[in-house]
């Protein structure tokens, strides 16, 4: 399956009181009922955060091609430096800039 995405930005927040990092991105699918989801990937052996891209269908009525943002978010203070999204243990896209925000 074929899947097309884009937007992929990288943030660690370091201002008080708000302190996280977050992934987030763009997903088309083929159905409104499909809804994106980032969690850790089981690939290792990455020298960057390896995130899994997974598709869960809420079994949508409209079968359209629907654009749906992403977000993967924990809270804390990390020290990544590059990301990368895979999907079906493939990856799929690569962050190398990832924004610190003081």
């Amino acid at each position: 399956m074929s899947i097309q995405t884009k937007n992929w930005t990288a943030q660690i927040n370091r201002m008080p009181g708000a302190t996280y990092f977050r992934v987030s991105g763009t997903v088309t699918v083929t159905d409104s009922g499909i809804m994106p989801k980032l969690v850790p990937s089981q690939v290792q052996d990455t020298p960057f955060l390896p995130l899994e891209l997974i598709l869960e269908d809420q079994k949508g009525i409209l079968p359209v091609l629907t654009d749906r943002v992403v977000e993967y978010k924990i809270p804390g203070i990390h020290a990544v430096t590059s990301v990368g999204i895979f999907y079906n243990g493939e990856l799929l896209h690569h962050i190398d800039k990832v924004i610190i925000t003081d």
